[in-house]
Protein backbone atom coordinates (compact mmCIF):
# COMPACT_ATOMS: atom_id res chain seq x y z
CA UNK A 1 0.00 0.00 0.00
CA UNK A 2 2.91 2.36 0.76
CA UNK A 3 4.25 1.92 -2.78
CA UNK A 4 0.81 2.71 -4.24
CA UNK A 5 0.51 5.87 -2.14
CA UNK A 6 4.03 6.99 -3.11
CA UNK A 7 3.27 6.31 -6.79
CA UNK A 8 0.09 8.39 -6.51
CA UNK A 9 1.90 11.26 -4.78
CA UNK A 10 4.79 11.13 -7.26
CA UNK A 11 2.40 11.18 -10.21
CA UNK A 12 0.44 14.06 -8.70
CA UNK A 13 3.63 16.05 -8.10
CA UNK A 14 4.81 15.30 -11.65
CA UNK A 15 1.47 16.39 -13.13
CA UNK A 16 1.42 19.63 -11.14
CA UNK A 17 5.00 20.37 -12.20
CA UNK A 18 4.20 19.75 -15.86
CA UNK A 19 1.17 22.01 -15.66
CA UNK A 20 2.95 24.84 -13.84
CA UNK A 21 5.90 24.58 -16.25
CA UNK A 22 3.62 24.97 -19.27
CA UNK A 23 4.43 21.52 -20.65
CA UNK A 24 0.72 20.72 -20.99
CA UNK A 25 0.30 23.57 -23.48
CA UNK A 26 1.35 22.55 -26.99
CA UNK A 27 1.87 26.20 -28.01
CA UNK A 28 4.60 26.52 -25.33
CA UNK A 29 6.35 23.34 -26.50
CA UNK A 30 6.04 24.21 -30.20
CA UNK A 31 7.19 27.76 -29.45
CA UNK A 32 10.33 26.31 -27.84
CA UNK A 33 11.00 24.13 -30.88
CA UNK A 34 10.49 27.07 -33.28
CA UNK A 35 14.02 28.46 -33.05
CA UNK A 36 13.74 30.35 -36.37
CA UNK A 37 10.39 31.98 -35.63
CA UNK A 38 8.87 33.30 -32.41
CA UNK A 39 11.05 31.29 -30.01
CA UNK A 40 9.73 30.72 -26.48
CA UNK A 41 12.61 29.96 -24.04
CA UNK A 42 10.31 28.97 -21.15
CA UNK A 43 11.02 25.28 -21.64
CA UNK A 44 14.76 25.81 -21.09
CA UNK A 45 13.99 26.74 -17.47
CA UNK A 46 11.73 23.71 -17.04
CA UNK A 47 14.38 21.38 -18.46
CA UNK A 48 17.14 23.06 -16.46
CA UNK A 49 15.13 22.61 -13.27
CA UNK A 50 14.57 18.94 -14.13
CA UNK A 51 18.26 18.33 -14.80
CA UNK A 52 19.30 20.09 -11.59
CA UNK A 53 16.74 18.18 -9.50
CA UNK A 54 17.82 14.88 -11.05
CA UNK A 55 21.51 15.58 -10.49
CA UNK A 56 20.95 16.40 -6.82
CA UNK A 57 18.55 13.49 -6.37
CA UNK A 58 20.93 10.92 -7.88
CA UNK A 59 23.80 12.09 -5.67
CA UNK A 60 21.60 11.89 -2.58
CA UNK A 61 20.01 8.53 -3.45
CA UNK A 62 23.36 7.08 -4.52
CA UNK A 63 24.57 7.36 -0.93
CA UNK A 64 21.72 5.22 0.40
CA UNK A 65 22.08 1.47 0.94
CA UNK A 66 18.57 0.67 -0.29
CA UNK A 67 15.40 2.48 -1.33
CA UNK A 68 12.74 3.35 1.23
CA UNK A 69 10.11 1.01 -0.22
CA UNK A 70 12.09 -1.73 -2.00
CA UNK A 71 14.73 -4.32 -1.21
CA UNK A 72 17.31 -3.03 -3.66
CA UNK A 73 18.04 -0.36 -6.24
CA UNK A 74 17.65 -1.31 -9.90
CA UNK A 75 20.33 0.79 -11.60
CA UNK A 76 20.80 0.56 -15.37
CA UNK A 77 23.57 -1.78 -16.39
CA UNK A 78 23.82 -1.01 -20.12
CA UNK A 79 26.13 1.77 -21.19
CA UNK A 80 26.08 1.31 -24.96
CA UNK A 81 24.08 3.39 -27.41
CA UNK A 82 22.20 1.14 -29.81
CA UNK A 83 20.05 1.78 -32.88
CA UNK A 84 16.82 1.13 -30.92
CA UNK A 85 17.67 3.97 -28.53
CA UNK A 86 18.53 6.36 -31.36
CA UNK A 87 15.50 5.37 -33.42
CA UNK A 88 13.17 5.68 -30.45
CA UNK A 89 14.59 9.09 -29.56
CA UNK A 90 14.13 10.27 -33.15
CA UNK A 91 10.52 9.04 -33.28
CA UNK A 92 9.81 10.61 -29.90
CA UNK A 93 11.24 13.94 -31.08
CA UNK A 94 9.24 13.88 -34.30
CA UNK A 95 6.01 13.15 -32.43
CA UNK A 96 6.77 15.84 -29.86
CA UNK A 97 7.50 18.38 -32.60
CA UNK A 98 4.38 17.54 -34.62
CA UNK A 99 1.89 17.38 -31.74
CA UNK A 100 3.45 19.56 -29.05
CA UNK A 101 2.89 16.79 -26.50
CA UNK A 102 5.08 14.11 -25.05
CA UNK A 103 3.56 11.18 -23.11
CA UNK A 104 3.52 12.68 -19.61
CA UNK A 105 1.88 16.01 -20.47
CA UNK A 106 -0.55 14.26 -22.83
CA UNK A 107 -1.80 12.02 -20.03
CA UNK A 108 -1.95 14.96 -17.60
CA UNK A 109 -4.03 16.96 -20.11
CA UNK A 110 -6.38 14.20 -21.22
CA UNK A 111 -9.07 15.31 -18.77
CA UNK A 112 -9.70 18.38 -20.94
CA UNK A 113 -11.49 16.23 -23.51
CA UNK A 114 -9.83 17.72 -26.60
CA UNK A 115 -10.43 15.40 -29.60
CA UNK A 116 -6.95 15.97 -31.06
CA UNK A 117 -5.39 15.05 -27.72
CA UNK A 118 -7.46 11.85 -27.53
CA UNK A 119 -6.28 11.00 -31.05
CA UNK A 120 -2.66 11.58 -29.94
CA UNK A 121 -3.03 9.36 -26.85
CA UNK A 122 -4.67 6.55 -28.86
CA UNK A 123 -1.90 6.79 -31.49
CA UNK A 124 0.73 6.83 -28.72
CA UNK A 125 -0.73 3.69 -27.12
CA UNK A 126 -0.84 2.07 -30.56
CA UNK A 127 2.80 2.97 -31.08
CA UNK A 128 3.75 1.40 -27.74
CA UNK A 129 1.88 -1.77 -28.69
CA UNK A 130 3.49 -1.90 -32.14
CA UNK A 131 6.95 -1.36 -30.67
CA UNK A 132 6.39 -4.18 -28.18
CA UNK A 133 5.20 -6.51 -30.96
CA UNK A 134 8.08 -5.57 -33.23
CA UNK A 135 10.72 -6.02 -30.56
CA UNK A 136 9.15 -9.25 -29.34
CA UNK A 137 8.80 -7.88 -25.81
CA UNK A 138 5.32 -7.52 -24.36
CA UNK A 139 6.23 -7.66 -20.69
CA UNK A 140 8.76 -4.95 -19.88
CA UNK A 141 8.64 -5.61 -16.13
CA UNK A 142 9.48 -9.31 -16.59
CA UNK A 143 12.26 -8.38 -19.03
CA UNK A 144 13.76 -5.96 -16.49
CA UNK A 145 13.62 -8.57 -13.72
CA UNK A 146 15.33 -11.12 -15.96
CA UNK A 147 18.08 -8.62 -16.81
CA UNK A 148 18.52 -7.82 -13.10
CA UNK A 149 18.82 -11.52 -12.18
CA UNK A 150 21.69 -12.08 -14.68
Amino acid sequence: MKILIMALLSGLLFGVGLTLGGMTQPKVVLGFLNVFGHWNPRLVLVMGGAVLTTAIGYRWVGKKRKPLLAEAFHWPTRKDIEWRLLGGAALFGMGWGMAGYCPGPALVSIGGGQPDLWAFVVAMAGGWWLAAQWSGSTDVRREREEQHDE
